[in-house]
Formats: structure tokens, sequence, C-alpha cells
């Protein structure tokens, strides 16, 4: 492998930014008020989110890649628990992305991972 193309690979392997592709959609609204896996108490009108993998705290930007919408959220429990899904939204971030009606968005979400 050409000596250009290692160093490419190291840095790009090296990066803490991380980007992730796929579908979102949010919380019911029977979730209100329900512990978190976190051990918060979940309430639609913040700006949070579930993720499957990432630690709690993670603060993740979710672009609606249908509308071009961006938003930072928290990621405060895990989930989602659906093939094809990477994100669960609060209400309050879904009505901010433009993805209320729809249910369920397009996004990318980016974040920094933690050294």
């Amino acid at each position: 492998m050409p000596i250009l193309a290692v160093m490419l690979l190291l840095t790009a392997s090296c990066s803490r930014k991380v980007t992730q592709s796929g579908k979102a959609s949010y919380y019911a609204d029977k979730f209100q008020g329900r512990k978190t896996a976190s051990g918060e108490t979940f309430k639609q009108n913040r700006m949070t989110a579930a993720h499957q993998t990432l630690p709690f705290g993670t603060k993740v930007k979710v672009t609606n890649l249908d509308n071009g919408k961006t938003i930072k959220v928290r990621v405060n429990d895990r989930g989602p628990f659906v093939s094809g899904r990477i994100i669960d939204l609060s209400k309050k971030a879904a009505r901010k992305l433009g993805m209320v009606q729809a249910g369920v968005a397009n996004v990318k979400i980016k974040y920094k991972k933690k050294r």
C-alpha cells in the first residue's frame, strides 16, 4: 500500500468525529414521566434522545436529510429497537426537525468520540 494511502487511513481512523445515517423516530406520549435507561425522568419537552450504544450525556447533532433542519440533543436513554432506526428523539426535538407529521425521517447524526 502506498505511504499516502496508509497516512490517510490512519488519519480517518483516528478522527474523533463520527457520522451515522439512518432513520429517526420519536417517543410516543405514553413515555412521558417514565424513567430512562440513564435513570432520568423522560420529558417530551427536552432536547434528548435514545441511542443504542453512545454513552449517556453524549451531545449529538442530528440533521433531517429530507428538509436540511439540524438540532442538537443529549443522549439519556437506550433505543431505538426497530431495525433501520438509529436514534429516537423527544417530541420537542422531532418538532424542531420537522418530522412529527411523518413520524420517521431520514437523518444523519454526528458526534465526537470520547477519548
